[in-house]
């Protein structure tokens, strides 16, 4: 079958030297282009990330820091990449929480402004997780290897719920055994920018999702601290995350002009 497409769409994958948004960098960058008509365009680039690829995380996509010393960066690149995928939507797997949020970072870091006002994201992880079977019994079946007997029954499914979130815990290394961790992991919040410092409240108004100003509006806080504003520019938070900040003081200004 062909995809219904009203514009052009590219898929991408990004190899990166870790999964740090703001920090890490791209060491490979890979777009398929599919056109309205059905034709397809892609390309691929080996990047210099111009910093050590990891040893664990060479181990991974196994591309050496010696394949890439001579590359372009992603800035050399930048503008041809930027010209693949301007008038385009994006697709990936898991994209909208690290391709994406990776790609901005490294467009703006390139001095290419990039976001996603006039594109719409496709996420085929999200739409697997979302139609594959997430039920339960399915969650049962995987993580204690038995058959959930009496599904839907309150005193089952309460066991099978205890039972599954241990068996969770002890899979996952990266899941601490500790309630406020678990409460916040298994949390879905939705955030104004990529990396999920500013998310926004029951209203759909902008509030920090961390540190000392946690759940507070960013414009109450930009406005009765005026330094603070400063303080996230010169920070090492993502530079989407610091455009995002700069929108929402420059919409609070011109306000106040109207």
């Amino acid at each position: 079958m062909q995809l219904n497409l009203t514009k052009p769409i590219c898929f991408f994958d990004l190899e990166t030297t870790g999964i740090n948004i703001s920090k890490d960098r791209v060491v490979e960058i890979s777009i398929l282009k599919v056109f309205p008509n059905g034709n397809k365009e892609s390309k691929t680039w080996l990047v210099n990330p111009e910093m050590e690829i990891p040893k664990e995380v060479i181990e991974i996509h196994g591309i050496t820091n010696e394949k890439v010393a001579n590359e372009p960066t992603f800035k050399e690149l930048a503008k041809d990449i930027h010209n693949m995928i301007k008038d385009s939507d994006l697709g990936g797997f898991n994209s909208n929480r690290f391709d994406i949020p990776l790609l901005a970072e490294e467009m703006l870091r390139a001095d290419i402004d990039f976001d996603m006002k006039n594109r719409v994201a496709v996420d085929v992880q999200t739409i697997f997780h979302k139609m594959e079977q997430r039920t339960l019994s399915a969650a049962y079946r995987f993580y204690c290897d038995k058959e959930l007997e009496g599904a839907h029954g309150a005193e089952a499914d309460t066991n099978a719920t205890y039972e599954v979130l241990k068996a969770q815990i002890a899979k996952y290394d990266e899941i601490e055994n500790d309630t406020k961790f678990l409460a916040e992991f298994s949390s879905r919040k939705q955030f104004a920018d990529f990396a999920g410092f500013i998310a926004y409240n029951k209203k759909g108004e902008e509030c920090f999702s961390f540190g000392k100003h946690k759940g507070k509006l960013v414009t109450d806080v930009l406005e009765k601290e005026p330094g603070y504003f400063g303080w996230l520019l010169n920070a090492d938070f993502p530079l989407y995350t610091k455009k995002v900040l700069t929108a929402i003081k420059l919409r609070s200004f011109n306000n106040k002009l109207g």
